[in-house]
């Protein structure tokens, strides 16, 4: 196929008269192609890739023609040259290019049904090739200097990353608006997902049955707020989501060779207070069942071993990727999540915790509270350019310790209001057993016993408090917890399992 392309260097003495123009690459004859299979055959656009869409010809009519055989397919009317005649009939590109005569020709032309492939493909690849010229403009004229504002490399490299990324995911340099047809066909599909699956979640589910059917799942682009105080147990909790998306990923191959997820998922945790051994050994104790204390000592003995071996063999297969980079900048967070979406895929981040996470390039003067500002902006943005839920893990103030209730409440989120303001979901972990045994009394006093009864209701129950959620109901959702390994697990579901343990030992 012919393609327009810049003109090879002519040594040459140049001719006055006959200025050589550089012109963005292009295959007008493709596109004619193409549109006149789609108009002698609407069926064949089932057999185009969804990335392909108008803005993608190089034509200008070609955009609006294609955008309309679009809209009438997708409604289940026929696209054919006389009912779309009518439609452009006062559009001066369509006069200008023979009116009816030039749709009609394009059918006549029209290569074979099979071949609408190869064609779109020839469209698609021109137009990334356009925008990739442009872009490469932009960061040439940026790296000169040029501009109102004159930017570190480094934040030029973070910038042209974002858009390289964003053209390579979905085909054009910059989202912009998106109408209200898309949306909403983007909304049914959600629905659809949520009907057929089991539970009737659009998101992630975390395996943890009580919490999934307060939230409906872990959303795309939703950013949750996992906060407590210290030893409740928000890595426990965070980790447990994580290792149960990954352990349950499974995909399938698409027409242009990329892989959709259809359970489970790709996850991507950023540990920055524990390193990566550290957090894996907590992994390895909630797979295996064997206390977390014990693995650190070595005090197992033969089958714990060959239940940690087991377990082992299971976490290297799941696609759970460890960052423990300390202190990391929130530029350098989303290009490497970026960089991982594009080369293994991207289905849950994590990070533990917001609080060590930097922001960038605010100057000597700019306060926490604006650099936490910064991050949990930055966090949302991510979710929203990923289309994948992060939960970022959150401190509290002292200030619940003050309290009789001790249960956490939104005002107590550290350093920032902006937590509470950018967080799609706010979830507290409270377990009230870790305030109760810090308070016993001497033993053998009648307050001892009533310490005691206490103690014995309260062990191994937790809660996961919903503060604040855009998409649904708040309330509290109880968890049992191991603290051996450090599992939640489902409340109800285990105390019914050992009620039935215990009818079948009588």
């Amino acid at each position: 196929m012919a393609m327009s392309l810049v003109p090879a260097l002519d040594l040459r003495p140049p001719v006055q008269d006959a200025p050589v123009i550089a012109v963005a690459p292009h295959n007008l004859e493709a596109e004619q192609a193409l549109l006149g299979v789609l108009l002698y055959d609407n069926s064949a656009y089932e057999r185009l890739t969804d990335s392909l869409q108008g803005r993608h010809f190089y034509e200008p009519f070609h955009q609006r023609l294609f955008q309309s055989i679009e809209t009438h397919i997708r409604k289940g009317q026929l696209a054919e040259p006389i009912l779309l005649a009518d439609e452009f009939k006062r559009d001066p590109a369509f006069e200008e290019l023979g009116g009816i005569r030039y749709l009609a020709d394009l059918v006549d032309r029209a290569p074979p049904a099979a071949n609408v492939g190869d064609y779109a493909r020839a469209v698609f690849d021109l137009a990334l090739r356009r925008d990739l010229i442009r872009i490469g403009g932009e960061i040439a004229s940026a790296a000169h200097g040029h501009g109102d504002e004159k930017r570190p490399a480094r934040d030029q490299i973070e910038a042209a990353e974002q858009q390289l990324y964003t053209l390579a995911e979905s085909g054009t340099a910059s989202s912009g608006f998106v109408s209200f047809g898309d949306a909403l066909r983007g909304a049914v599909e959600m629905t659809a997902e949520a009907f057929q699956r089991d539970g009737g979640m659009s998101g992630l589910a975390s395996d943890l049955i009580d919490l999934d059917q307060k939230i409906g799942g872990l959303h795309p682009s939703d950013l949750i707020v996992l906060a407590g105080r210290p030893s409740m147990g928000k890595t426990a909790l965070a980790t447990n989501i994580a290792f149960n998306v990954a352990k349950k990923y499974a995909w399938e191959p698409q027409p242009d060779g990329s892989r959709k997820t259809v359970n489970g998922g790709v996850v991507a945790f950023y540990s920055l207070e524990m390193s990566a051994e550290q957090l894996a050994l907590r992994m390895l104790a909630d797979a295996s069942g064997v206390s977390g204390d014990k693995l650190r000592k070595g005090e197992i003995d033969a089958s714990e071993f060959g239940r940690v071996r087991d377990a082992a063999m299971e976490l290297q297969e799941a696609p759970l990727y460890i960052d423990a980079t300390g202190g990391i900048s929130i530029a350098k967070l989303t290009a490497r999540a970026r960089r991982l979406k594009r080369q293994v895929g991207l289905d849950l981040i994590v990070v533990d915790y917001l609080q060590l996470v930097t922001g960038s390039d605010l100057g000597s003067n700019a306060s926490r509270v604006q650099e936490v500002s910064q991050i949990t902006m930055g966090l949302k943005a991510l979710a929203k350019e990923l289309a994948c839920p992060v939960i970022a893990l959150s401190q509290l103030s002292r200030q619940v310790e003050s309290r009789d209730d001790k249960r956490p409440q939104l005002s107590d989120l550290r350093e920032s209001g902006s937590i509470e303001q950018d967080a799609d979901m706010v979830w507290f972990v409270f377990r009230e057993s870790y305030y109760v045994g810090r308070a016993e009394p001497r033993e053998g006093t009648p307050e001892h016993l009533t310490w005691q009864e206490e103690m014995d209701k309260l062990q191994g129950l937790a809660e996961v408090i919903i503060a604040k959620q855009r998409h649904g109901p708040i309330g509290t959702v109880r968890l049992s917890f191991n603290s051996d390994t450090t599992r939640f697990g489902n409340l109800s579901r285990d105390h019914y399992f050992h009620q039935m343990r215990s009818g079948d030992d009588e």
